[in-house]
């Protein structure tokens, strides 16, 4: 592998202090994959290798950078502790990942993959979600993750915005305070002019804001704001 991306040569190429540490260091690593035996995985022999090598990367880099804000993915922060955790994107969709959401086998890999998350911290926890974000250019509103409302509410402290805005925002577990319209609900099914017949799975905000999220059954799963959507009850 590193042979046929030129990752040598690419190091070689920098400037020499800096370019002759990272190829020593690559071939420690090659010298290292080929004596590594798996255990305890079912991963290809290069995956388990790198997933280890992660490991050992993040566990250095803790005990370096002791008093410094580190940004790390959950499958390097396993075996780590820190007195303070953020997990950021905690969205339907994010985290899960909607590939997971599918079957129940990948849904229980992304809940443990929660678990390691948030057992990292000693004594705070944070989690946060966004309303409303853009991903590969299309802006989307989230939905908090069920891992943050399967935990129990006496251990949640909500933190809510500061600053006051023009209209309501949806915080914490996403409350619904007034009806959407007229028969949207949950479990109602509809029929949607482009999307065809389906069933509302969710519905968030209220007023003029509020949106549902439909399994149609040829079309999938999609958000939708109710005063543009035209849903007809069934």
């Amino acid at each position: 592998v590193v042979k046929a991306i030129g990752l040598i040569e690419h190091y070689r190429r920098e400037k020499a202090e800096r370019g002759g540490a990272r190829v020593e260091n690559l071939g420690e690593r090659v010298s290292a994959a080929r004596g590594f035996t798996p255990e305890g995985t079912e991963l290809p022999p290069l995956e388990s290798f790198l997933a280890h090598a992660a490991l050992e990367a993040g566990e250095g880099q803790a005990e370096a950078w002791e008093d410094c804000v580190q940004m790390m993915t959950l499958h390097s922060a396993k075996g780590l502790e820190f007195p303070v955790v953020f997990l950021t994107g905690m969205e339907e969709g994010l985290f899960p990942h909607q590939r997971s959401t599918t079957g129940l086998e990948g849904l229980e890999e992304e809940r443990r993959l929660c678990y390691v998350g948030m057992t990292r911290a000693r004594t705070r926890l944070y989690l946060s979600y966004a309303e409303q974000r853009r991903l590969h250019g299309v802006d989307s509103y989230g939905q908090v993750s069920r891992f943050v409302r399967e935990i129990p509410e006496s251990l949640v402290e909500e933190v809510r915005p500061r600053v006051q805005v023009a209209r309501p925002v949806s915080v914490g577990r996403f409350r619904l305070e007034e009806p959407a319209a007229a028969g949207v609900q949950l479990g109602a099914r509809v029929r949607h002019g482009k999307f065809g017949e389906g069933v509302i799975l969710n519905v968030e905000g209220n007023g003029a804001h509020a949106r549902v999220q439909v399994s149609f059954e040829r079309q999938g799963t999609k958000w939708l704001m109710v005063q543009y959507a035209n849903l007809e009850p069934l």
